[in-house]
């Protein structure tokens, strides 16, 4: 059994997959290549679904306050910027859905930048963090609460299916680079 870190973990290694993709879609959306039809829609709602729903939703209701229980402060540390990023990036998906083709691409590139430096500090600080703190009990708390997430959520929450819709998406942009 993984812990519930090393799934967030492998979950990120995903969407920075993802955000690779995007990348290389905006700047088609910019430009004058184009996107194959329902390209961005798809990459959107993939966003939607796997990186906010799934992903954010376990650090969010589950493993920030389990890290609060054990004396890691929700305000004023690393927690409270995570929370604020994912605001922040909730409202850049809102933004990259609508809009004019050059408004959407920028938008998607502000996306991108954010959540790489976002990734970058869960994994290089909050995770060794909750690691840390986070008792044995916890973890398989933890790791339980992961599951039932997962559960819930059906096919969208699994990596398998992550990976499977972002190599499709790549793809259909002709390929990886």
């Amino acid at each position: 059994m993984h812990s519930p870190t090393q799934v967030l973990i492998e979950e990120h290694r995903v969407i920075l997959r993802a955000l690779d993709t995007l990348e290389r879609g905006a700047g088609r959306l910019k430009g004058s290549g184009g996107l194959p039809a329902g390209w961005w829609e798809e990459l959107v709602e993939w966003l939607r679904a796997f990186a906010d729903r799934n992903h954010h939703a376990k650090e969010e209701q589950l493993l920030f306050p389990a890290m609060v229980k054990h004396g890691v402060p929700q305000e004023g540390g690393p927690i409270a910027v995570m929370l604020e990023e994912h605001v922040q990036g909730r409202a850049l998906i809102a933004a990259m859905a609508a809009g004019e083709p050059a408004h959407r691409a920028a938008k998607a590139r502000q996306y991108v930048e954010l959540l790489r430096q976002h990734i970058d500090k869960e994994n290089g600080i909050l995770f060794p963090l909750a690691d840390a703190v986070l008792d044995d009990q916890a973890v398989r708390t933890l790791s339980r609460e992961f599951a039932a997430v997962e559960a819930e959520q059906g096919k969208t929450a699994s990596i398998a299916w992550a990976e499977a819709a972002v190599e499709r998406l790549i793809a259909a942009l002709g390929g990886a680079r």
